[in-house]
């Protein structure tokens, strides 16, 4: 249904105008939308609406009335109906979703970071709710959101069993690094260590995992153990850039660690400080950036990032204990009236027992723990809690710091990234898809995940750069 209520005729002669600035930006950046030349006390809608690489339509709109100048302005007026409502000045961006009669269970993830999300920003007449396609708008504009900042270099990796993409920022050096590693979702996912890079670091987004696959040759046993030293170095080949491999010598076994020859691409890159590399983990990710930072004899990381992690694995490679407290846990999984699935009671209630979980007493760098209290995946703030008590008991509080969030889900992502309350996941042991709840509000996910972003930038500032971090600009 869509309803036009304009209060003043438009008027022919003077078009209205419609700004986006900038319309070229990073994707943490802000933007300020406003239309001028309305007829005072003008209705109209203003509607964002973005192609994904999967040909999928997402879309958001707030309903204004122009002020006594005819102007709008997102920032400064109210929305009073929409995707969104109130003074929210990206709420073009955060509350995008499907457009009515998508596909179930969609999830906006950029793909080609070297291209930028476009996004068609619109200002109809009247205060319409659907139906935008089918008719023409007063004004549009192109906003570009980008990943990578001009000067950022990206280097496919391929070495010793390794699987990723490094991010490096331009300028001299040297840079301080992260590991990048998401979630048990499996693939490579860019997009992280790409705005890292453009914030200053040298960002590797590990690929540990394939779609769906948890169980693989490189993440065995001696996945985190292996101590390989590799030497790397970046030289221009054709305009691009390839990865070099100077020497190698293992010291434990023939077979590579990803993870240790991950770190060491860091670590012994020339443009990289070796002694300030952090790690930075999502969900699994995070298991395993708590796994690392405890038990490894090799991996020693700065500073630690764990967003939506928990410490509840048995001893052993985390990867393999996964896979096992999935299996002995399966019965706790829940439906809701949906039939989606809710995986946050499989380890409640937090053991007590050092076998079953990570010792987390054992971590000697700063830890910042990243969580949502809606959290419907895993639970993040029993396990939060209880690795609180045990850095405690090892006289380590002081290298804990812990963020919630109310009405936040697991999805913790990038400022004005869209809210995913639920989306299709394949399960890791079954290879099943199912629809899996993740938690979360729309307006509070997305007001946590803009001050989690600032504050996990501000954590990695602080411990990995001694002044100000060079920013790349678009």
């Amino acid at each position: 249904m869509s309803q036009t209520t304009p209060s003043s005729t438009m008027s022919p002669d003077v078009p209205p105008v419609l700004s986006v600035v900038p319309s070229r930006a990073l994707v943490d950046e802000a933007f300020r939308v406003s239309v001028q030349n309305l007829p005072p006390g003008c209705a109209v809608t203003l509607h964002s609406l973005h192609r994904s690489e999967e040909e999928d339509l997402w879309e958001a709109f707030g309903h204004y009335v122009s002020d006594q100048n005819g102007s709008v302005s997102l920032a400064d007026d109210f929305s009073f109906g929409g995707t969104y409502v109130g003074k929210e000045a990206m709420g073009l961006l955060w509350s995008m979703r499907p457009v009515p009669g998508s596909r179930e269970g969609l999830r906006l993830r950029k793909m080609n970071v070297c291209t930028p999300q476009l996004v068609h920003i619109s200002v109809y007449d009247g205060h319409a709710q659907e139906g935008f396609t089918e008719r023409p708008p007063l004004a549009s504009v192109l906003s570009e959101r980008w990943f990578v900042a001009p000067g950022v270099r990206r280097v496919e990796v391929r070495e010793k069993g390794v699987r990723g993409t490094l991010f490096i920022p331009p300028g001299p050096g040297p840079f301080p690094g992260v590991l990048d590693m998401w979630g048990g979702g499996g693939g490579l996912v860019e997009y992280r260590s790409a705005l890292l890079a453009s914030h200053g670091y040298v960002s590797l987004a590990l690929q540990y995992l394939t779609s769906g696959e948890l169980a693989l040759a490189d993440v065995e046993s001696k996945f985190f153990e292996v101590c390989v030293h590799l030497n790397f170095r970046v030289k221009r080949r054709y305009g691009s850039f390839c990865l070099e491999r100077g020497s190698a010598r293992c010291l434990k076994s023939q077979r590579s660690s990803s993870a240790q020859t991950a770190f060491n691409i860091i670590r012994f890159h020339p443009l990289v400080r070796p002694d300030r590399i952090g790690i930075f983990g999502l969900c699994l990710g995070a298991i395993a950036t708590n796994h690392l930072a405890a038990e490894s004899s090799v991996i020693k990381p700065r500073c630690c990032v764990c967003v939506s992690g928990v410490h509840i694995c048995p001893r052993g490679p985390p990867l393999a204990g996964t896979t096992q407290l999935l299996l002995l846990t399966a019965h706790k999984v829940r439906v809701d009236e949906n039939n989606h699935e809710i995986w946050r009671n499989r380890i409640l209630p937090i053991t007590g027992d050092l076998a079953e979980k990570i010792d987390v007493g054992k971590i000697n760098c700063p830890m910042l723990l990243v969580n949502g209290r809606d959290d419907q995946n895993l639970s993040t703030v029993e396990a939060a809690e209880d690795m609180a008590r045990m850095m405690q008991a090892a006289g380590k509080a002081h290298l804990l710091t812990t963020i919630e969030y109310p009405a936040t889900g697991h999805l913790i992502e990038l400022p004005y990234s869209p809210h995913f309350r639920a989306t299709k996941f394949m399960k890791m042991d079954t290879k099943e898809k199912v629809m899996l709840l993740w938690g979360g509000q729309t307006k509070p996910h997305s007001d946590a995940q803009e001050d989690a972003w600032n504050k996990i930038l501000s954590f990695l500032h602080h411990h990995l750069y001694s002044n100000n971090p060079p920013r790349a600009k678009m």
